[in-house]
């Protein structure tokens, strides 16, 4: 039996020919003949290529002033294809020249790599080719991959249509089997990369010795900007003395003292990875081969798939093996020197290399496949939120009859539920309070008002119009208590009771924190035996609460924020210990958002325990530019669930930001807040309070708080900022990360139009 693989291979990479290669070895061990389709499309080989843009230019120029180099390189991945590929006698380059060739075989692969990326062709649509949409042989898929997370708008139907050829369909991500399922309606398995299915013993075979005088080396391989992976670099290059080696990939150095190699085939390629003492990369091949050769390894991904990673190729495999503690820029990444369980590793990826097989098998007989990914082995915890959808709310914890849950801090200095297994007696509690696991109810869209308090002192003390307060004081003239956010003499946030009103100075004004809930929870609970209570946080904490008490008492108000994100508490004590090592004296309290030049240009003001006071505006300081940028707010921000209009508390408090110069024109200097009323409770006692208030246009409101509609978009510098964060002082984070621009940046930032900053911006991420 003759199968005819179409997949990637021409170009010249490293990934690309290798899985090739894989491919073909695996359907072979199990009986069958397979050549490659040597099909030539939208990828020039060439040293030299016309210089059609900068880019290409820059390309050529290099090539020339290393010539000697990249020409052994060119020629070793031209011999090892000839030696370990079996391609067709002819070179194809169109459709049409394959529907009319007699093609001597039984059926046909889609092999993978990214041949089903719309995106990387010419004209942006799929190639027919790589779904076998030129003949009517059977067709089986193995591991190909679409590159992207969701399909362009309008290409499902035209999917749907390739994938009718086929008998049997698998994919290299959890993404490709949502984009198969949602386009066709079909179940594609998830299945290993072709690399993965053979042996480190296997690719051994196929190395060749890199010929580097260096015994011991860390390899770094990036096809990007190293970015999070710098401090690792960097540390393990000091703490080890062992030198760097670049495999290049990217040609920018990634250690100012690596030594380059540029003229490496796929072969030699394979021998760097399998005697490296360590392996830094960004590269998913790159990963791959650290795992078979169990190199100790730290791996970097692009920003959305640390976002979303349950649709990253990076994660889907790495969460197969137990090893996401490998990825770098995250809270629970390893620490610089722990070595990974190879031992479970290993188990965890022959059984997925035996599923892999099974599946393969079963495609190539034409017979069904039942076989399903196999679970990924875990401790007998409960089911909680992951960690890209956690809050920190402290509900699991607040809930747990056995206190088997407790908050700690991660790299990041966020706080995340940790169950010890002894105490917990598996009662399923915590599982039904997460907010995370929760559906909502959608609810009716809220009044929205203009909102600013009468009292001028109160109004004065707060960031924006003073709404907190009247409904504050509205509950404790009834006699109950308010709880709220409030830093103490360490700039530890954290949420507690208020009884009186000559204490609520210390819950007004934004704290851009994330608070700290240990034990609140339980003290609101005890409090409504006998009180009112007003409990204002964030969306995430005031829904939290609510699932933590099961019901909503009457005699509960809540008030939710319109919030940016919560920043890292970590992060924050660490700026605050900073701070007061440059003035040489301790904090005696912070205003984030002081009105000393008006509502709309708020200061960060810091209070010493000598007296003085330092006062500059917010985005002007280094935590102000930092958070403006988001930074460090926790991942859960990036995706939250709440920064919509249907909101959890009684009512929602913010500024109202948009308002034009002819609206309130005489409240503006003094600041004006943004009031939604969300419920029926927040209605009645809206009524009631002490406050000026002008209806506002909900879409208005909307417009001028964009995290009413979506989240914070992440920034990319992100990974970057908490790799070093773990690593390094953080008085060196600080310098390289929330130092303001050069003078002359500023000066540029001020005069350039958005399309010119856009311009700089990709020019500067291409160098």
């Amino acid at each position: 039996m003759k199968a005819g693989l179409l997949t990637f291979y021409h170009l010249h990479h490293y990934g690309a020919i290798l899985q090739a290669a894989a491919t073909q070895r695996a359907l072979e061990t199990l009986g069958w003949e397979c050549e490659t389709i040597d099909y030539f499309v939208n990828q020039d080989t060439r040293i030299f290529r016309p210089a059609a843009s900068p880019s290409l230019a820059a390309s050529d120029a290099y090539n020339a002033l290393h010539y000697p180099a990249v020409r052994r390189r060119w020629q070793r991945f031209e011999d090892f294809s000839r030696s370990f590929l079996r391609l067709t006698d002819r070179r194809y380059e169109s459709r049409e020249e394959l529907r009319r060739a007699e093609l001597p075989y039984d059926l046909l692969v889609s092999g993978s790599d990214q041949i089903w990326n719309p995106t990387i062709f010419p004209d942006r649509r799929f190639d027919p080719v790589f779904f076998g949409a030129f003949s009517p042989l059977r067709k089986i898929a193995y591991a190909p991959s679409f590159g992207v997370a969701r399909l362009p708008e309008g290409m499902e139907e035209e999917l749907k249509g390739y994938l009718e050829g086929f008998s049997h369909l698998s994919v290299r991500e959890v993404s490709g089997r949502e984009i198969v399922r949602e386009a066709s309606g079909r179940e594609a398995a998830v299945v290993l990369d072709p690399t993965l299915l053979l042996t480190a013993a296997e690719w051994s075979a196929l190395a060749a010795d890199p010929a580097l005088r260096e015994k011991e080396y860390i390899l770094c391989y990036g096809i990007s900007r190293s970015g999070a992976l710098e401090p690792y670099i960097r540390r393990l290059a000091e703490e080890t003395e062992l030198p760097v080696v670049q495999l290049c990939g990217t040609r920018r150095k990634l250690h100012p003292k690596a030594r380059m190699i540029s003229d490496a085939g796929p072969a030699e390629f394979l021998g760097l990875f399998q005697r490296a003492a360590y392996v830094c990369t960004n590269s998913f091949h790159g990963t791959v081969f650290s795992v078979l050769f169990q190199r100790p390894f730290f791996t970097a991904v692009a920003p959305a798939e640390l976002q979303e990673p349950e649709r990253s190729r990076t994660f889907s495999l790495l969460s197969r093996l137990g090893l996401t503690e490998r990825v770098v820029g995250k809270g629970d990444a390893a620490g610089l020197r722990d070595r990974p369980d190879w031992a479970a590793a290993e188990v965890r990826l022959a059984a997925a290399r035996a599923g892999a097989m099974a599946y393969l098998k079963a495609a190539l007989a034409d017979e069904p496949y039942q076989g399903t990914e196999a679970a990924l082995p875990r401790e007998d915890g409960p089911l909680l939120a992951d960690r890209t959808h956690c809050t920190g709310c402290s509900a699991c914890a607040a809930a747990c009859p056995k206190d088997a849950i407790a908050l700690v801090r991660d790299r990041e200095g966020f706080a995340f539920p940790q169950v010890d297994l002894e105490k917990c007696v598996r009662c399923g509690i915590c599982t039904r309070t997460c907010p995370m696991l929760q559906e909502r109810e959608p609810r009716p869209l809220p009044a929205a008002f203009a909102a600013w308090n009468r009292e001028a002192d109160i109004r004065r003390d707060s960031s924006s119009g003073g709404a907190f307060s009247a409904l504050a004081d509205y509950v404790l003239e009834g006699g109950g208590v308010v709880f709220g956010a409030a830093l103490d003499g360490k700039q530890h946030l954290r949420h507690t009771a208020c009884f009186r009103k000559e204490d609520l100075w210390r819950l007004r004004g934004a704290k851009y924190v994330q608070s700290d809930l240990e034990g609140v929870f339980r003290e609101v609970r005890k409090c409504l035996e006998t009180r009112q209570v007003l409990f204002s946080g964030t969306p995430c904490q005031v829904d939290g609460l609510y699932r933590y008490l099961g019901r909503r008492p009457e005699n509960l108000t809540t008030c939710d924020l319109v919030c940016h994100g919560v920043p890292s508490p970590g992060v924050w004590e660490d700026m605050a210990r900073y701070i007061e090592k440059k003035r040489g004296r301790e904090l005696q309290t912070v205003r984030f958002r002081n009105k000393v030049e008006g509502w709309k240009n708020s200061h960060f003001t810091a209070v010493y325990d000598d007296g003085t006071v330092d006062t500059h505006p917010l985005y002007e300081t280094e935590y102000g530019r930092a958070f403006g940028r988001a930074l460090f707010l926790r991942p859960c921000c990036h995706r939250c669930p709440y920064a919509c209009m249907n909101r959890p508390g009684d009512f929602t408090l913010g500024d109202l930001w948009g308002l034009r110069p002819d609206e309130l024109p005489e409240q503006q200097q003094l600041g004006v807040s943004l009031l939604l009323v969300n419920t029926p409770h927040g209605s009645h006692i809206f009524g009631q309070l002490p406050l000026n208030c002008r209806p506002f246009p909900v879409e208005r409101a909307i417009a001028g708080n964009p995290r009413l509609a979506s989240p914070t978009v992440q920034p990319a510098d992100r990974a970057a900022f908490f790799a070093a964060y773990a690593l390094e002082p953080f008085d060196q984070v600080a310098r390289k990360f929330c130092a303001l621009p050069p003078l002359p940046v500023r000066a540029a930032g001020k005069v350039l139009s958005p399309e010119a900053k856009a311009k700089v911006k990709k020019v500067l991420k291409r160098g």
